[in-house]
């Protein structure tokens, strides 16, 4: 018997493998990329933030304990505006104009929304695109609008002198609280509608359905279906509101209510007709603290109802 012997052949790196091919060198060692660590990325925006908006706070709660006779920090110019009855009533009539403007604002703004959302009328649609194009507004455009109308020579009080032949309107209530508390509901009630509206929407239309099949009526379905549903959006609604008129500026300047002081207003007397730079820091902190204190205490509401 003749013996066989196996050969191997040799490729031009070396032994092949049995079916005659060269194997695929191993792959190389991947190596490990270098990654820009995540807190470099926050740098930026945090030193934005920094430049803009906490070194003019550092700066306010610096000039609000350095008195202007000199002596290092102190604690005086705090003693000095809240022993002010002044400061007491500005810090009133801010807080109670807030509270009624926001209280107002839920009132109208929850039965406007419901009726755009729910009564079918021609034009309902470009309503509602109206509501966002009004939080564009300026708040002293709309305090201008109603002096023309209620103002002393407004169009009212035209109207009635030329009716009546009498040298002088009736409507002069834009220079008190009342006419600050129309123009500040008037302003912000849109901003109560838009997360209604939105909410309202979202709504399953079938719930009204079963609940009028069962004989509910319109306040019953109201109470009962449409307002659990609208809460989340009038608690966003209406803090957001408070916030806002507890800093609103704009419209007690607009409106000439000279006895209508409140705390910004406070603050643009001291720094500007006065020139009282540590009190005007100080109404400043006062009014920065009580817009931040009743923000978190909304997120915390918030947060424990689940909204």
């Amino acid at each position: 018997m003749t013996a066989t012997t196996a050969t191997t052949a040799t490729g031009p790196t070396g032994p092949t493998g049995p079916t005659g091919t060269v194997p695929a060198p191993a792959p190389a060692t991947p190596t490990r990329s270098r990654t820009v660590p995540a807190w470099v990325w926050a740098l930026p925006p945090v030193a934005v933030l920094a430049l803009a908006f906490l070194y003019p706070l550092a700066l306010v709660l610096q000039q609000s304990v350095t008195p202007d006779d000199g002596g290092g920090l102190s604690l005086d110019p705090y003693a000095d505006v809240f022993a002010s009855e002044v400061f007491r009533d500005a810090l009133t009539t801010t807080v109670w104009l807030a509270v009624g403007s926001t209280v107002g604002c839920l009132v109208l703004g929850f039965v406007l929304a419901l009726v755009i959302a729910f009564v079918p009328f021609p034009g309902g649609k470009a309503v509602a695109r109206f509501v966002d194009v009004f939080l564009s507004f300026p708040s002293f455009l709309i305090t201008l609008a109603l002096l023309f109308i209620y103002g002393s020579v407004g169009m009212a009080n035209g109207l009635w002198t030329d009716v009546t032949g009498a040298a002088d309107g009736p409507f002069h209530f834009l220079t008190t609280p009342w006419g600050v508390l129309l123009a500040e509901i008037t302003y912000f009630t849109p901003f109560v509608m838009r997360p209604l509206l939105a909410a309202f929407s979202q709504l399953d239309t079938g719930q009204l359905e079963v609940a009028s099949s069962l004989g509910a009526g319109p306040l019953r379905v109201i109470r009962q279906v449409i307002l659990p549903e609208a809460l989340p959006a009038l608690a966003a609604g209406g803090s957001l509101v408070l916030v806002m008129c507890l800093n609103e500026f704009g419209i007690v300047l607009f409106t000439g209510a000279k006895d209508v002081t409140t705390l910004p207003m406070l603050v643009y007397s001291k720094a500007i007709l006065e020139s009282d730079y540590p009190a005007a820091c100080v109404v400043a902190v006062v009014n920065i603290a009580i817009s931040v204190g009743l923000y978190s205490l909304y997120r915390v509401v918030s947060r424990r109802a689940g909204a």
